[in-house]
Parts: C-alpha cells; sequence; structure tokens
C-alpha cells in the first residue's frame, strides 16, 4: 500500500480494541511494524493514545473490515475519498543562511557572478539567500568589504547543495539558448540585408530638349502630335569656341584712336 490512514497509531489503537484483525493486518494497513502493534497491544507503545475510529472517518468501509476479519490473509485497502483535495505547492522563499555563514556569503556570491554570470539575481538569491542591494554593490565593487573578498564556492561553504547549483545553471542556460533561437527566428523572418547597388536606384540623366513646338503650330497639329513630336530632340551641336583677338595693338594706334575721340567731343 502506498497511502495509510492519516492517524497510523491512533487507528491502530482503535482496531485493536474493536476488531479481531491479526498484527500483521493491522501493521500492513497502518503502515508500522508488527513489533510495534504488538507493543500497542500490550500498552509499550502509543501509551495515553486515545483510538480513532477509521469507519467514522472515512478511511474504511464496514464491509472491508468484515471481510478482513473472516480472512486472516486478507489486506485492508483505504477507502477512495469522496472529495480530492488538490495538493497545495508552497512558494519556495529565500534560503535560510545561518549566523555563522552569513561573513562568508559575500564570498560565494563573487563566485557566482564570476563562474556563472548567466545567472540572474532572483536565482543567486534562492542559492546563498541574500539581497539584490548586495548582489549589485558586489558586482560593482562598491561593497563596503570589497578589498577582502574572495571567489569561494557556495557549495564547500555549505550554502547551496551541488544539486540545486546545477539546477540553476542548467536553467539559466535554457533560457539563453530559447532567447538566442527566437532572436534567430527573428532575424531570419526579417530576410538578409540587400547590398548598396540593388538598394540606390541608378542616377539618369534627363535629355535636354532644345527645340520646342509653338503653341499656334502645337494648335493646327494638336491631333497628329504626340509627346515626342512636342520634345523633339535636337542632336548636341558644338559651342563655338571662343576666338582670341590677335589684333596687336601699337602705340601709335592708341593715341590716335584718343585723339579722335577728343575732337568728336570738341565739335
Amino acid at each position: 500500500m502506498s497511502n495509510g490512514p492519516l492517524m497510523p497509531k491512533a487507528t491502530a489503537v482503535w482496531l485493536i480494541d474493536n476488531t479481531s484483525l491479526t498484527f500483521g493486518q493491522i501493521a500492513r494497513f497502518c503502515q508500522l511494524h508488527a513489533l510495534e502493534v504488538k507493543g500497542i497491544a500490550d500498552g509499550d507503545v502509543a501509551f495515553g493514545i486515545k483510538g480513532m475510529d477509521p469507519i467514522n472517518s472515512g478511511q474504511l468501509t464496514r464491509d472491508e473490515l468484515e471481510a478482513a476479519q473472516a480472512d486472516n490473509d486478507y489486506e485492508l485497502s483505504l477507502a477512495k475519498p469522496k472529495v480530492e483535495v488538490p495538493e497545495v505547492k508552497t512558494k519556495r522563499g529565500p534560503r535560510y543562511t545561518p549566523v555563522s555563514r552569513r561573513q562568508e556569503r559575500p564570498d560565494a556570491i563573487f563566485w557566482l557572478l564570476k563562474n556563472h554570470p548567466e545567472l540572474t539575481d532572483g536565482q543567486v538569491i534562492k542559492l546563498v539567500g541574500t539581497t539584490k542591494p548586495t548582489i549589485k554593490a558586489i558586482r560593482d565593487r562598491t561593497h563596503w568589504n570589497s578589498t577582502n573578498i574572495k571567489a569561494v564556492d557556495p557549495v564547500t561553504l555549505s550554502l547551496c547543495s551541488q544539486i540545486d547549483l546545477d539546477s540553476a545553471v542548467q536553467k539559466a542556460a535554457r533560457k539563453i539558448q530559447i532567447e538566442r533561437q527566437k532572436l534567430e527566428k527573428e532575424a531570419a523572418k526579417l530576410g538578409t540585408i540587400l547590398p548598396a547597388a540593388e538598394t540606390i536606384a541608378p542616377v539618369v540623366t534627363a535629355p535636354v530638349y532644345s527645340q520646342i513646338i509653338s503653341s499656334s503650330e502645337m494648335a493646327e497639329r494638336k491631333e497628329e502630335l504626340t509627346v515626342a513630336d512636342i520634345f523633339a530632340k535636337t542632336p548636341d551641336e558644338k559651342k563655338p569656341e571662343k576666338q582670341e583677338d590677335e589684333t596687336k595693338l601699337d602705340a601709335d594706334s592708341v593715341f590716335g584712336k584718343l585723339s579722335q575721340l577728343k575732337n568728336n567731343k570738341d565739335d
């Protein structure tokens, strides 16, 4: 049997006093040793314990009890409860650290931050029983005793067990792996970055139209003209090069020109 009655010794006392069951049957039902049941019957064990009726408490049926009394090899079994009470899971709080070990706690915190940076502050708090301000002070080297803090394994200091430490490290590693896979999926959805030659549009030079059809001519030929006819592109013409004045000026011609201008002014 995996489960026994709620109060095994009190139930054994009642069964010994009110039934003809053997010590073995009572021991197997109450999950006790046969010698312990014999001691209860002799008054050496569980002295002063008041017996509890398993029938009234709903742990045993009367038909089951009568069948066990008729057959000495029959094993009693618990009755199925009418109401199933769900198991209450208590939330685990921060670990209690003994007073004698509290002075060694900063060394353990420094070791965890140095060797397992993937651990969160909450995990460190559960492992060694500290606070977030203390973790921040040790990480930033602003702790009042930072000069004397050295890295020491918290398992050797008996601040946590190796099983708890391994479990926390594995949990942190799984979390990091999940985040990495999530980022890879997002990057795959966005796609790769295209080269600049494909993203930047090529520069297109607009053609120069030097000859435009007049409005009167366009009005006469509005049914026949197209955009290509309106803006007729003319071939590029070479611009005439500036001819440099190669005439050479001498002193006589300059003074002659000045005297001519003066005579004109006098007239």
